[in-house]
């Protein structure tokens, strides 16, 4: 894990990205018009979904520690652009109210509380912060308004996706590797793959030579792991199958 971000910015960042995110979705064509990055999902789509994953993760912190999550909503979501924005809007406020009720430090139901990332508010408010930031670039394609990303929330937003996707015991099916991510903005990180799991931490001076890097900004990174970006618009060097192996894998613990 790197630098931990305050709390109250995690909660200002959902914010602000939300914000981003509904005024990308103003501009795009309209609510039927797809997303490049999401195939099969139209813009209301998008938005469906963010505002989902909302409204159930502000039902995860204020149900506090639990064994299984809370049901989804399922309520009716509206189909025209200003009421699905509100509902989205909504949606937004809900997460936001539980998280200042609850605090950094309470711990709940989370799918990835195997790996890194801590299975608590702050963990919940980290992960939606980059939720809500790469589907506004989702937006953002869709509508041809992009904007650079934020470039502090973009290298937080590549060690939290290692943290929370790239972290598990379960053990690595194939030959061990190491790969080592460098953004250009001056942070890097190591991920481990072997028998014990997979494990990222920040790359050390010291590190032997990886079985494959990937080199680019911070947001290029951040795209890349989260599967908006080929490798081919990175600077890539050694054993590129190991990132095949990575993103096809999907780990049973």
């Amino acid at each position: 894990m790197t630098d931990r971000l305050e709390y109250s910015d995690l909660l200002q960042l959902i914010d602000e990205r939300s914000a981003a995110f509904r005024n990308a979705v103003a501009a795009t064509p309209s609510l039927d018009a797809p997303v490049p990055s999401c195939p099969e999902w139209t813009v209301s789509d998008l938005v469906q979904h963010l505002g989902a994953g909302q409204r159930w993760w502000a039902a995860i912190v204020a149900a506090g520690p639990a064994k299984t999550p809370p049901a989804k909503d399922i309520t009716e979501v509206p189909h025209e652009l200003e009421a699905l924005l509100a509902w989205y809007t909504e949606s937004n406020e809900l997460l936001l109210t539980a998280l200042r009720q609850a605090g950094p430090e309470r711990e709940c139901w989370a799918w990835w509380s195997a790996g890194v990332s801590p299975a608590n508010s702050w963990g919940v408010a980290r992960r939606r912060v980059h939720e809500v930031l790469v589907h506004t670039y989702d937006a953002q394609l869709t509508a041809d308004v992009q904007q650079p990303m934020p470039t502090a929330v973009a290298i937080d937003g590549v060690a939290e996706f290692l943290d929370t996707c790239n972290s598990t015991p379960a053990a690595w099916p194939h030959q061990a590797a190491t790969i080592h991510y460098h953004a250009t903005e001056g942070r890097s990180w190591l991920l481990t793959l072997d028998d014990t799991g997979a494990w990222p931490a920040p790359l050390p001076d010291d590190a032997a030579p990886a079985s494959a890097s990937a080199t680019g900004t911070a947001e290029q990174l951040l795209l890349l792991v989260w599967g908006r970006l080929q490798l081919n618009a990175l600077q890539v060097e050694g054993n590129q199958h190991v990132f095949e192996q990575l993103i096809a894998w999907e780990p049973e613990e």
